[in-house]
């Protein structure tokens, strides 16, 4: 990843962005190509010497079965938003401004390990599943399913653990720009309603 010097994420910005992820691009360079799954996540910083990724895929997607070639890697996106032009006083001043992207993320390198393990699969959907319905009105929990039907699902997909190696990360919040036209774009994401963006951008730029 290019990673200008100004667009560095700290490692707070890239925990954060760990802690919170909910999905991620799984990447694999295997015998036929690379391949590429869109899958649930959960960070666990004590796995391994620098943390894991944990994710399970289905058991009928091959990407498990091909050997991994060297370092696998996640694609961990975080929020990201248009920039308008029209938000910086600068373009104003002189017209020399064109529109670009904000967004921030990492990528994940490790090395791959596949558990095709029902226990360590169970464990594993437990924990994502107590994740997202932590705080519900009326939580669902995999004791709620019989027994068996869950022990059939749980068959049906394999655990994959990304031990890390390494992250590259990016913070692009404008931080290349003049304070009054990082201030522009702010105000223009809050009237968007973005204020996730607005945020990432402020934040960036303290």
């Amino acid at each position: 990843m290019y990673v200008p010097a100004h667009f560095s994420a700290s490692d707070t910005e890239v925990g954060e962005l760990l802690a919170g992820c909910d999905a991620a691009d799984l990447v694999t360079s295997t015998p036929r190509g690379l391949v590429a799954t869109f899958l649930p996540v959960l960070y666990d910083p004590a796995a391994g010497e620098h943390g894991a990724l944990l994710a399970h895929v289905a058991r009928n997607n091959d990407q498990w079965r091909e050997p991994a070639a060297g370092e696998s890697l996640f694609i961990v996106h975080g929020p990201d938003a248009y920039v308008s032009p029209s938000w910086y006083p600068s373009k104003r001043e002189h017209g020399r401004a064109v529109p670009t992207w904000n967004y921030l993320t990492a990528h994940v390198y490790g090395r791959l390990v596949v558990h095709d393990d029902p226990a360590w699969v169970e464990s594993l959907v437990r924990r994502l599943t107590g994740r997202h319905e932590e705080g519900r009105a009326d939580p669902w929990s995999v004791d709620d399913a019989p027994p068996g039907f869950i022990a059939g699902q749980v068959r049906a997909i394999v655990g994959v653990e990304l031990l890390i190696t390494r992250i590259e990360a990016k913070a692009k919040m404008s931080q290349n720009r003049p304070e009054a036209d990082r201030a522009g774009v702010v105000e223009g994401y809050r009237a968007e309603g973005d204020t996730a963006m607005a945020d990432a951008v402020r934040d960036a730029s303290a």
